[in-house]
């Protein structure tokens, strides 16, 4: 059965992407696979009034079963009405390879769809993302395109080398596919491992030090499309204490680092009105886990583990609105 976004009670991006280019702010996009994640995120953005955007990947589309993740965010719109009336969001389905899994998240009550042709060919990526842009008009959903290749690993998305996206194509695609925000690579990668050890330098403490961003192809990117929503995928900051904490409870992380923040909250103060943040999700709920399993072996309640983890996930989403994202605080202005 097909059902409107509208009916579900969510929103397109349009109107939170003009607020966070005129503010000078991003939009938080969190993935969430399950309900503790869910749970943290709605109400961390609730209590921070800070507008996001609810990201399925097409990996955890089929986890948790595409018929449950409409009622699911239905169920997060209507506990949103209880915690705090006025805010709303986006649900959205990341990293979207194909025409028909787009149609079906539209056809299921997705708000806004990324189409990634970026394993195409030019001309194919921008044939394919057209196709995805002119179904989902028809129905007011929002379209996320993009152009370059971020190495690194997240579900089912995997590439070796990252590939930046040339400033010189943007202008082109964005006018040919008349999409409504556009995914780049400016050095941003997926997964907790985001550089390779030899991609790095160290700092006096030892502690491993990424290349910075390319932020010299996001001000040519920016000249050529002036005013124009611009993505960052792979945005996690792979918080040193929840690696830290996984590592001495059990766990095997090597050589994780990720973007760090302060690179992150200049990036929004660009044309960056979404960044995507996942792997920091999975890392603080997994850190508090192994924490939980290693001080308390005798445990076998999955609420005596799921709930501190959901806590904590929901302290760190708060903090990266407030301090990384500058979002917090900007709900009422958006959607009053």
């Amino acid at each position: 059965m097909t059902v409107n976004y509208q009916e579900l009670g969510l929103v397109n991006t349009k109107k939170m992407f003009k607020a966070a280019f005129d503010g000078k702010f991003a939009i938080p996009a969190y993935n969430f696979n399950n309900m503790e994640q869910l749970q943290a995120i709605v109400t961390a953005c609730a209590e921070s009034d800070s507008p996001f955007i609810l990201q399925v990947s097409s990996g955890a589309r089929k986890y948790a079963n595409q018929t449950l993740l409409r009622y699911m965010a239905q169920g997060a719109a209507q506990m949103m009405k209880d915690i705090n009336p006025h805010l709303k969001f986006a649900l959205h389905l990341d990293h979207g390879d194909t025409l028909e899994i787009c149609k079906a998240c539209i056809d299921s009550g997705f708000s806004s769809v990324m189409i990634d042709g970026s394993h195409h060919s030019f001309e194919k990526n921008i044939e394919l993302t057209k196709q995805v842009v002119e179904y989902a008009h028809q129905f007011d959903v929002t379209v996320e395109g993009e152009l370059g290749v971020l190495a690194g690993i997240e579900d089912d998305v995997v590439a070796e080398e990252s590939t930046y996206t040339r400033p010189e194509e943007v202008f082109e695609f964005v006018e040919k596919t008349k999409v409504d925000s556009l995914a780049i690579s400016i050095g941003t990668s997926h997964g907790a491992n985001k550089f390779k050890p030899d991609q790095c330098t160290k700092n006096a403490k030892g502690v491993l030090v990424p290349p910075p961003l390319r932020f010299d192809i996001l001000e040519e990117i920016e000249n050529k499309i002036p005013g124009f929503p611009i993505v960052l995928h792979g945005s996690s900051s792979v918080v040193p204490k929840y690696v830290d904490m996984i590592n001495s409870n059990g766990g095997n992380l090597k050589d994780a680092v990720g973007i760090p923040s302060e690179q992150l909250r200049q990036a929004t103060k660009s044309a960056v009105c979404k960044i995507n943040i996942d792997s920091d999700g999975r890392l603080a709920m997994t850190a508090i886990i192994r924490k939980v399993f290693n001080d308390s072996p005798e445990q076998f309640d999955p609420r005596k583990y799921l709930g501190p983890a959901r806590e904590e996930l929901k302290q760190m989403i708060i903090e990266k609105n407030k301090v990384v994202l500058g979002s917090a605080g900007r709900g009422k202005e958006i959607f009053t």
